[in-house]
């Protein structure tokens, strides 16, 4: 099969790259090389037999010449990450947004009908929670007097109690909390519209926390995992916002390769017009202070410092229940969170 890999230069799609030609299919990458992700303006070394192309989703003639021959599209390319504040929508918007508008008219026109989305958990906002007395609540928004006051825990909208998190599904009612969310909410939105108005068909993948090797060092759009790695190679302690008790699923990033391999191998016997969406997550949960432990032992470096900061518009707890992806398309996550940090630890980031 003929790919287009859109962000295949980036530290996802480079190992989607990677694994799609291990399993031998023909990868053409599109990538921008913006700035902000590649500051050398180089891309990195891709395998061989990958044709890269630099050019930006937004633009309609490189689009439609990359989708010259393939059979599929893999659409990473996005800006990534919860960003500064917002000064930065108008450039989430337009490179996730408008970006993935482009790509799908030009892949209506053009006639390729087979999509794998890079999603996102984010677009659940915060996840799963149970009150002993309502049963399953959605909390609201967490209120800045709380957090400066170190009550990070969302309380029952209803009662006030503690609530227990848990696993969030793919059922789960869409709750985006900051601008980046909203765009892969949208993205997802814009995806199913094209399938449905041409007969496409799409699978979206919703990322829970990635990380691994070749990760970009750390910029206000990096991961918190990248963060943490930085802050080490510096010779310094992992700055851990909150109380360290936000829970996460860590997945590597080879492990998320493989996912978008099982999906570019199951889209096409998708009903025409339709859309679907996994969980891709480890099936491991952690909190970001037991993450940064094991990130800090196993490089060696100082201990992490839970500092009680925190950002308006992060979420206390959102994990993921990948059994949809396991039973449907029969994908396993490979690597573990021990082995996966430890091989972190010594890997080296992308500059």
């Amino acid at each position: 099969m003929e790919i287009l890999l859109t962000g295949g230069a980036g530290f996802i799609g480079s190992a989607v790259a990677t694994r799609l030609v291990a399993a031998g299919h023909g990868v053409r990458v599109l990538d921008a090389l913006l700035p902000a992700v590649h500051p050398s303006g180089r891309p990195p070394a891709l395998p061989g037999g990958v044709e890269f192309r630099q050019g930006d989703v937004r633009d309609r003639a490189a689009v439609e010449r990359a989708l010259e021959g393939v059979d599929a599209v893999c659409h990473q390319a996005a800006m990534v990450g919860l960003g500064l504040d917002l000064d930065d929508a108008p450039d989430y918007v337009g490179c996730n947004d408008l970006g993935t508008s482009v790509l799908l008219a030009a892949m209506a026109r053009g006639g390729v009908r087979e999509l794998v989305l890079a999603g996102s958990m984010v677009v659940y906002g915060e996840g799963s929670y149970r009150c002993p007395e309502h049963g399953e609540v959605a909390p609201g928004p967490r209120r800045t007097a709380d957090l400066d006051a170190g009550r990070f825990e969302p309380p029952c909208p209803r009662c006030g109690a503690p609530l227990a998190p848990g696993l969030v599904g793919e059922q789960a009612p869409a709750d985006p909390r900051n601008v980046y969310a909203v765009t892969k909410l949208a993205q997802e939105q814009l995806a199913a519209a094209w399938a449905r108005a041409c007969g496409g068909r799409v699978l979206s993948l919703r990322y829970h926390n990635v990380y691994g090797p070749g990760m970009p060092r750390d910029t206000p759009y990096a991961g918190v995992a990248s963060l943490f790695r930085s802050a080490l190679a510096r010779g310094e302690a992992p700055r851990v916002f909150e109380d360290g008790g936000q829970r996460r699923d860590f997945v590597h990033v080879r492990d998320v390769a493989s996912a978008n391999l099982a999906a570019l191998r199951a889209v096409a016997a998708r009903p025409a017009g339709s859309a679907r969406a996994y969980n891709v997550g480890s099936g491991e949960v952690h909190t970001v202070g037991a993450m940064a432990l094991a990130l800090a032992a196993a490089y060696g470096g100082p201990a992490p410092v839970v500092t009680g900061e925190y950002r308006l518009g992060d979420v206390r707890h959102i994990t993921a229940d990948s059994a949809r992806l396991r039973a449907e398309l029969g994908w396993r996550p490979e690597v573990s969170f021990a082995e996966g940090m430890t091989e972190f630890a010594a890997a080296p980031l992308r500059g």
